[in-house]
């Protein structure tokens, strides 16, 4: 798989409907809007010149933590997903968080994805506390 960075909004643009998969409920132009702001890295990952998988990263330094890559989003295109291709571009973020100076790789999923979970930690991610939220009106 070759992952490369998307930058144009036509690559962006392309991205759409693989993000919406994960993101259902953001329309296209709010998804096309997040991926085009300053701080935020689209990495695409093509088969063949078809993009299969997307993903999400924001370097940054939170207060007392090391510097961390934050995992938005990481998707597989439905008609790809369990052949490699999510384990491949996390491993390739991993990569360019420890280019970028990261210490480590973080993200926050639903309680509810389990799978998602298990995806994780078959790779070494370890669950080590909860993101608590709560929705302001």
């Amino acid at each position: 798989m070759d992952v490369r960075e998307l930058t144009a909004e036509t690559e962006r643009r392309a991205a759409v409907p693989v993000l919406r998969q994960l993101w259902s409920e953001s329309t296209p132009d709010q998804v096309l809007a997040w991926t085009g702001e300053d701080d935020y890295h689209l990495l695409g990952g093509f088969v063949a010149d078809e993009l299969v998988a997307v993903a999400g990263v924001l370097e940054s330094n939170h207060l007392h933590h090391a510097r961390q890559a934050w995992l938005y989003d990481l998707v597989v295109d439905e008609p790809h997903r369990g052949q490699g291709y999510g384990t491949a571009l996390l491993d390739h973020v991993e990569a360019w968080a420890r280019e970028a100076g990261c210490a480590s790789v973080a993200l926050a999923t639903p309680l509810a994805k389990e799978r998602t979970h298990e995806f994780y930690e078959a790779v070494d991610y370890e669950k080590w506390g909860y993101v608590l939220e709560k929705q302001l009106e």
